[in-house]
């Protein structure tokens, strides 16, 4: 009997070490190899309130061992995260350290001006995004790229997981609709991290004038593409969860419509729904709410659909489901009334709006972009860092 209980206890050790072994790390991390590279140089940083080690900020951590923190740079919703989607964010100072925040999403070119570029000698990269190619955070970052390609400046991307990392879907974007929401000759839903795509956009010479930059990445650690790594802080303010982030490269096409997706309700980009849409027992209404502080249809009741009920597995066996914008468009009847200019800016190609006027289902729209898919896989596979 004591050799069984011992077993057991064995075992029971060796699958919490297993387990305690499989905790991704994330490259912020891992100082041992990015610290070296950091002494006696100025430092800045991109990141926002995802960027924690822990339970301490990266600033506040560079600070604390005496890294020369000269300058940070904010992406869209601003450095703490808290700025509506587009809204126009201002430079600032971080109050805990007296650091100069240069906002990159200020209403300007998006790129750091000159004078902040002269202040730091090496760029760290640590914020978390969600994989998609309309999520702002990557043309920040690749703005950077440039300029510090531009600067001679060294640019190390401390990595982390994509939640949608699983997978790849939608059609790679035609560059005539390259815009704020589009940067890149890249699907929907790219399934690389910050640093595989740092990695692409330097090994494709997507920079303009071929420029490459000095690039490091520090990878993760315990992560591959099929890893389902659960967000410990919400990214932004619209996606406060899980099923936000999955449902959203299916969902968000509806900012270019006049649905609304739930921004300023407590299920954003998880519902939709217009006042005049009919044959629905769901309703919501969106408020005034941080984050949110002027959404579509404000306190207007609408009538629609609530997606909460699917589960992870649902949402993923579908990858991008144009159902739920065809099921709107039909419903309302108001044919090309329907769609703004900025609905190809989402989706990246002029086919999609025309067959869903045509009638055509969403399988057959998404059966447009396979060949896309399996041209990306093969494009990207160089330069990924972590297993399929």
């Amino acid at each position: 009997m004591k050799k069984i209980v011992l077993s057991l206890l064995l075992t029971g050790s060796v699958l919490a070490l297993c387990q305690a072994e499989a905790r991704v790390v994330v490259g912020a991390e891992r100082t041992g190899e990015y610290y070296p590279a950091l002494e006696g140089k100025r430092v800045a940083v991109f990141s926002n309130h995802t960027g924690m080690v822990g339970d301490r900020h990266l600033v506040d951590m560079l600070v604390a061992d005496g890294v020369n923190v000269a300058t940070i740079f904010s992406p869209e919703h601003g450095f703490r995260g808290d700025a509506d989607a587009g809204e126009h964010v201002s430079g600032s100072v971080d109050p805990k350290t007296g650091i100069k925040i240069s906002s990159l999403y200020d209403g300007k070119s998006g790129r750091p001006s000159n004078e902040s570029m002269r202040t730091f000698d090496v760029l760290l990269v640590d914020i978390q995004d969600v994989g998609l190619r309309y999520y702002t955070y990557y043309i920040s970052m690749v703005k950077l790229m440039d300029a510090c390609a531009e600067f001679g400046r060294k640019v190390i991307v401390l990595d982390r997981p994509n939640p949608n990392g699983h997978y790849i879907d939608g059609p790679i974007l035609d560059m005539k609709h390259k815009s704020g929401v589009g940067w890149l000759p890249i699907p929907v839903v790219h399934g690389m991290t910050l640093g595989e795509l740092a990695r692409m956009v330097n090994g494709e010479h997507w920079l303009p004038d071929n420029r490459v930059c000095d690039l490091t990445v520090v990878p993760c650690l315990n992560y591959t593409h099929q890893t389902h790594y659960v967000l410990p802080i919400p990214p932004s303010p619209n996606l406060p969860n899980m099923r936000s982030i999955y449902l959203y490269p299916s969902t968000c096409y509806f900012e270019a419509t006049p649905v609304s997706l739930g921004r300023g309700t407590d299920k954003p980009f998880q519902v939709y729904g217009h006042p005049n849409m009919i044959g629905y027992d769901f309703s919501f209404t969106p408020r005034s709410v941080p984050g949110a502080k002027n959404p579509p249809l404000l306190d207007k009741k609408c009538y629609g659909v609530d997606l909460t009920a699917l589960s992870d597995e649902e949402i993923w066996a579908k990858g991008i489901n144009l159902e739920y914008v065809i099921d709107a468009y039909r419903n309302l009847n108001l044919g090309d009334h329907f769609f703004r200019p900025f609905f190809e800016k989402l989706i990246g190609v002029d086919y999609v709006r025309k067959m869903i006027k045509e009638g055509k289902s969403a399988d057959e729209i998404k059966a447009m972009w396979s060949d896309d898919v399996k041209k990306f896989a093969e494009q990207r596979r160089p330069y990924l860092l972590y297993a399929e």
